[in-house]
Formats: structure tokens, sequence, C-alpha cells
């Protein structure tokens, strides 16, 4: 009886065993098999990230590592106002009846910034009068500091190129600089400069106080 268990035991064990090397057999068979097929497939993908690479390569940005500092002017400007303005500018080239065949055009989205305040470098002691208990003040008027566009923000939302024309180079150029005077025309006719110059008014009001001077009067002729 005791032969006969081992006998079994012994059946499974070369059964188990040949079943192992039968499925490993296998894995190495599939392996073998898939193998050249894998090295196309990888040799296919490297070839597409090439070709990728050739027909829309990625722009290369190398700054001269020389630097020309060419001027600096220690400033003293109160910025009291900031405006964040988009505006969309159309540009084109080759319009009129043929311009479906011969024409450019971008339609470009412009974001911008635009800053103003006052320029404290201005002020000179005499737009200054200490009288009766009073500060008499004479600002210098707000000015324009910063009206520049967003070049992260801003970008070309649509461009059409007629059959027969080629894109113009300068085209963009052109509407971005548009983008600018009309970012800084805009802001100018919203009423920037009166606003920074009551945002001014206020901030010194409670700066002078803090000083000692709580009766604080800005004019714009002190005499």
């Amino acid at each position: 009886m005791k032969n006969n268990n081992l006998l079994s035991l012994l059946i499974i064990g070369v059964l188990i065993a040949g079943v192992y090397f039968i499925i490993q057999t296998v894995r190495q068979t599939q392996q073998a098999i898939s193998s050249p097929f894998n090295q196309v497939n990888e040799a296919n993908q490297s070839l597409q990230t090439q070709m990728a690479n050739l027909l829309h390569p990625t722009p290369t940005i190398i700054p001269d590592p020389v630097t020309y500092i060419n001027e600096v002017r220690a400033l003293a400007r109160l910025e009291t106002i900031q405006y964040s303005i988009e505006k969309v500018i159309t540009g084109e080239t080759g319009g009129g009846t043929f311009k479906a065949i011969f024409g450019d055009k971008i339609l470009f989205v412009a974001h911008g910034t635009v800053i103003a305040g006052i320029d404290m470098e201005k002020l000179q002691p005499e737009d200054l009068r200490f009288e009766n208990g009073v500060l008499t003040v004479r600002l210098p008027p707000a000015e324009m500091f910063i009206a520049t566009l967003d070049n992260e923000k801003s970008y070309v939302y649509q461009r059409d190129t007629g059959i027969l024309a080629q894109p113009d180079a300068n085209l963009e150029t052109l509407v971005r600089q548009r983008a600018e005077e009309e970012i800084r025309k805009a802001a100018l006719e919203d009423g920037i400069l009166q606003q920074a110059q009551l945002n001014a008014e206020a901030y010194l009001f409670k700066f002078f106080a803090a000083l000692g001077y709580p009766n604080t009067i800005f004019v714009d002729d002190p005499g």
C-alpha cells in the first residue's frame, strides 16, 4: 500500500514537472516568434519619432551669453492703477475683389497691461507748502508708465491666406504694434490717468497723515 502511495506521488511529481516544462517551452517559443516583430515595431516607432521631429521641429532658443547694460536709472514711480485689457485686432493685405485668392488676413486676440501713476522724482521742494497747520501739495500729473502686450496670453486666433498668396512676414508684427496702440488708447479713453491721480492723492493723504500732517490738500497750483 505504501509503495502504491509513493508511486502515485512520483507520478504526480513527474506530471507537474512535465507540465511546467511544456509551459516554459511554449513561452520561450512565443518569445522567440514575437521578438522579430517587437524589433520591427520599435524600429517603426523610432522612425515615426524622427519623422515627427523633422516635420514639426521644436524651436531652439539660444540667448547670447554676453549682456550689454546700456543705462541704469533710479526711479521713484508711484504706481497707483493697473488695467488688464483684451482687444481683437484684424490685419489684412491684398484686399479687394480677389482677396480670397491674393489676400492675407490675421485675426489677433491681444491681451495687454497698462500701468499708470505719479513720477515722484518730478516732485520739487517748491511743490510742498506748510502753512497754518495745512500741508499743500502740488503733485506731478499722472502718466502712463507701461502699455504693453502680454505675449503669454496674446495669440493669433485665425489666419487666412489666399490660395495664390504668400503669407506676409510683417503682417503679424504690424498687428501687434497696432494692438499696443489700441490698448493704450482704450485705457486713456477710460480715464486711467484721472483715476491714477485720484488714487495717488488718496494714498499720499494717508502717508502724510502718518508723518504728522493730517491736514493735507492737493492743488494744481499752490499759489
